[in-house]
């Protein structure tokens, strides 16, 4: 120890004490900076002299990737938002759908309607009941209940026999319209190009057991309205989507209705309201067209009551003409609309949505991991 209290120094030796006018050295172990410049900062030392650890990265978060959020669907690659659809977007989707492929539709309602409005008029004409409405506007109101029951009856022959010659064209005609509309809207909901001719033939083969199951449709609907209207409701809305699960899904017919019934199930007045509301759209507009073309017929009504409107060959030509235009501009609304309830119940039970998403080439999240 030295006398000032101080540390000795290395093997025993005093410190040498700076002598009157010798300028203080620093310290050997904190050497002098240059001048004009920072001492450098104090680094920690463990007291065993090891090395400090090195400073811990700073976190930097993975990278997210981009899904689609679920509030608005997994995108919209076609004609609707691939999610739950409202009645908005249902009705939307059918019109985009006609507009965005406006040749096809069209196209493919003219042929249908101009081949349905052919069959109507050559059974109009061939049968005739223009000879009873004759007769009964030369009875004149001194005929008798009998004659008026004897022409009342022909008159009703020749209706039924019209009738069903009107029936068959029209289910020819909505066959070969519904196998078409749907699968092209099976594409169109991925946004997928599809020309006239790959439609056709994809839904050609299909074609004929769709008539068998439109058929039965019908029937079912005919037998249910002459009970009551309430019996042909069910059949009406149970069976309505079994159409595009026939053509989309390739099944069998009897398969194609436990499809229906099973979508359909849970959301009966839904599924009804949406198809009513489709019909009752179709049919407006549809009489809107058809109303100048059925002009004669129209000013009968504000005619003398007591003439009976007997339509003349010119007449029943302009008014096919008229039914032409109207299907071929109304008639693929309610057959898009269909299908898109279809899809659209696909995807709020089985999580179509997600599948179709793949189809088109969205990427989907993944399943929530179960903790």
């Amino acid at each position: 120890m030295t006398e000032t209290g101080g540390p000795s120094g290395p093997e025993g030796t005093e410190t040498p004490k700076p002598q009157a006018g010798e300028p203080t050295r620093p310290q050997a172990d904190t050497p002098t900076p240059p001048q004009g410049e920072v001492p450098p900062a104090q680094q920690w030392q463990s007291p065993s002299g090891a090395t400090p650890p090195p400073p811990l990265p700073s976190y930097q978060p993975p990278p997210q990737q981009q899904y689609p959020n679920w509030k608005v669907g997994l995108g919209r690659p076609g004609v609707i938002p691939l999610r739950p659809l409202n009645l908005t977007d249902i009705l939307d989707g059918a019109v985009t759908a006609m507009r965005k492929y406006w040749r096809m539709v069209f196209g493919a309602a003219a042929v249908t309607a101009v081949f349905t409005a052919a069959i109507n008029l050559v059974g109009l004409l061939l049968v005739d009941t223009t000879a009873d409405l004759e007769q009964i506007r030369d009875l004149g109101p001194a005929a008798t209940d009998q004659e008026l029951m004897n022409q009342m009856l022909g008159i009703l022959g020749g209706t039924l026999a019209t009738s069903f010659i009107t029936l068959v064209a029209t289910l020819l005609g909505t066959t070969v319209l519904t196998g078409f509309l749907t699968v092209l809207m099976g594409k169109a909901v991925l946004g997928k190009p599809v020309t006239f001719k790959e439609a056709a033939k994809e839904a050609a083969p299909r074609l004929l057991p769709l008539l068998g199951l439109t058929v039965l449709y019908t029937l079912a609907i005919l037998v249910g309205a002459i009970f009551c209207l309430l019996p042909a409701i069910i059949p009406y809305t149970f069976w309505a989507l079994a159409s595009p699960a026939f053509i989309l899904e390739r099944g069998t017919v009897m398969e194609a209705f436990r499809r229906s019934v099973k979508l359909v199930s849970g959301m009966f007045w839904r599924v009804f309201g949406i198809l009513l509301l489709a019909y009752v759209i179709s049919s407006f507009l549809a009489s809107i067209i058809t109303i100048p073309f059925s002009f004669s017929a129209f000013l009968s009504i504000f005619g003398n009551l007591d003439q009976v409107y007997i339509p003349s060959t010119g007449d029943l030509i302009l008014q096919s003409v008229g039914t032409v235009i109207a299907q071929t501009i109304v008639g693929p609304f309610s057959a898009l609309v269909t299908v898109i309830l279809y899809i659209d119940q696909r995807m709020r039970r089985e999580g179509m949505d997600i599948e179709l998403a793949r189809a088109a080439g969205i990427q989907t999240p993944p399943p929530p991991q179960a903790w």
